[in-house]
């Protein structure tokens, strides 16, 4: 065990052997209901590219530049949602295939008609979907923002209508998504 003071260093499979000892006999109750992700923070190659993408695209609006290097956008007010930056990655490339990383952001529509809105913007944007998925607890579209982040654009379904085993458990699935049906939902 790793006592405080100690000189050990965890490394490879060690580490991992201790993190799944420490999952499987984690006793600690679960945080709290309201702990939720405030925001994202990424770093982009480009910053006026980006923000061509977040709020041209995707339609958030810029609360605040930070310098020549930073800016920070949001929905309704909030001071951020995403922040971008290029301090460490200015006119870099995005990590290869077989790298650790964040998979996608994923950005929540409040119902369908905004999912389909959103859409809408980016097939009108001429970007290309990965792909769109019916989670049963949500409806998800698959794209890659210009330095080829992943992100998650979606919307949850009423608590009430995700899918249920016999037992009460969710049963999530990953099936095909109609993106014209989705599309002809939008204001």
């Amino acid at each position: 065990p790793l006592r405080v003071g100690s000189e050990a260093t965890f490394r490879g499979e060690e580490a991992e052997d201790q993190m799944s000892d420490a999952s499987k006999r984690s006793t600690s109750p679960p945080i709290n209901a309201g702990v939720d992700i405030g925001h994202v923070h990424l770093k982009v190659a480009d910053l006026e590219r980006a923000l061509g993408f977040y709020c041209g695209v995707l339609g958030f609006e810029l609360t605040q530049r930070y310098g020549e290097g930073a800016a920070f956008v949001s929905a309704g007010g909030y001071h951020h949602h995403i922040g971008l930056n290029t301090w460490e990655s200015l006119g870099g490339s995005p990590p290869p295939p077989g790298t650790t990383g964040l998979y996608h952001t994923a950005i929540r529509y409040p119902d369908r008609a905004s999912l389909a809105d959103a859409l809408r913007r980016v097939l009108d944007a001429g970007i290309r979907l990965d792909g769109a998925s019916d989670h049963g607890v949500s409806e998800a579209l698959y794209l890659r923002d210009p330095d080829q982040n992943g992100v998650e654009l979606y919307r949850d379904r009423p608590r009430e209508e995700w899918p249920r085993d016999g037992s009460g458990a969710l049963v999530m699935s990953t099936g095909p998504l109609d993106i014209r049906a989705l599309l002809r939902e939008a204001p």
